[in-house]
């Protein structure tokens, strides 16, 4: 793959530059908060025509890598060598496709938008164990984050609707994201998002590939779509729900910066839920929808007031 050229310092950016990148950012954001919020919605769909969860997310990641790859090569972005990328590799071979699992299981034993909510427990992970494992301090406002997230969880997990394995499955998907997350904080420091979007997908298609090949000499062939709307459906989470909520998300993180960002994707829970609403007539009882609330809330809070040193993305 070529290498890629140094980009020359970009001139002064004028006040009304400023704003007006700052809104692109905004859009790019809710974008992408959009796409990655409606893949329950796809995934749903999918199993509604017969694809089972492994079809699900081979056909997820194959397609994500294969489009990833191709937007790398047109950009020539470089490679970093092939130690980081075999670590890069283990990550997501491992820790990408357990999160994955239990997610799109937590998908087939509750509801889509109970596991939208639980699946944001994740920042409330990330900082504890950044806290453990990296040292970071407690702050006052990561304290008071952590209490309104445990409330929170405690709220929506004790609701009513949902039965106990969807909700455990969408806890330890959050747990395992959290893990990825300040692993791959040390593991992809100084790399290129883009490189690591292709390599982690790229590995969890060996990964699911290999899962595959398991399941069906042992007499489980994958079930893959029996009706063309299953076929689409696949489609929009891995084109959608993939590879346009990775960039998108990137691209309005270089305008907004880490807090902005992480503040808008708050929206990703919420426009599930809406769309479970609207779509799969789900409806949340009131404890959940305040436990959500909390949960949503201690999230905000800690991306809006938090003034510490974050975990090195």
């Amino acid at each position: 793959m070529p290498q890629s050229q140094r980009i020359p310092p970009s001139p002064p950016v004028t006040s009304q530059g400023h704003a007006a990148s700052l809104w692109q950012g905004v859009a790019l954001i809710v974008v992408s908060a959009s796409c990655f919020g409606a893949m329950a919605i796809f995934a749903r769909a999918a199993s509604y025509a017969g694809a089972d969860i492994f079809a699900m997310l081979l056909f997820r990641f194959f397609v994500a890598f294969v489009l990833l790859a191709g937007w790398l090569r047109w950009q020539r972005v470089a490679l970093p060598p092939p130690r980081r990328l075999v670590a890069v590799a283990l990550m997501g071979g491992l820790g990408y496709v357990g999160q994955s699992l239990c997610y799109f299981g937590a998908l087939q034993y509750a509801q889509a938008s109970l596991v939208a909510l639980l699946l944001y427990l994740y920042p409330f992970f990330v900082t504890l164990l950044a806290a453990v494992f990296l040292r970071e301090k407690l702050t006052p406002v990561k304290i008071g984050a952590l209490v309104l997230c445990s409330a929170g969880s405690a709220l929506t997990v004790g609701g009513g609707a949902g039965q106990p394995l969807g909700m455990a499955l969408a806890i330890c998907a959050a747990l395992i994201y959290s893990c990825y997350i300040v692993i791959g904080a040390r593991v992809t420091r100084d790399m290129d998002a883009r490189v690591t979007a292709t390599v982690v997908c790229g590995a969890a298609t060996l990964s699911f590939g290999a899962m595959a090949l398991w399941r069906t000499a042992a007499g489980a062939p994958l079930q893959w779509p029996a009706a063309g709307a299953g076929w689409a459906a696949l489609a929009a989470i891995a084109v959608f729900s993939t590879v346009v909520a990775i960039l998108t998300f990137f691209a309005g993180l270089q305008r907004l910066g880490a807090g902005r960002a992480s503040m808008l994707s708050t929206l990703e829970p919420v426009v599930t839920v809406l769309l479970a609403a609207w779509l799969l007539g789900e409806t949340l009882s009131v404890a959940q929808l305040c436990g959500g609330a909390l949960i949503l809330a201690g999230v905000a809070w800690l991306s809006t007031r938090d003034r510490s040193p974050p975990v090195p993305a």
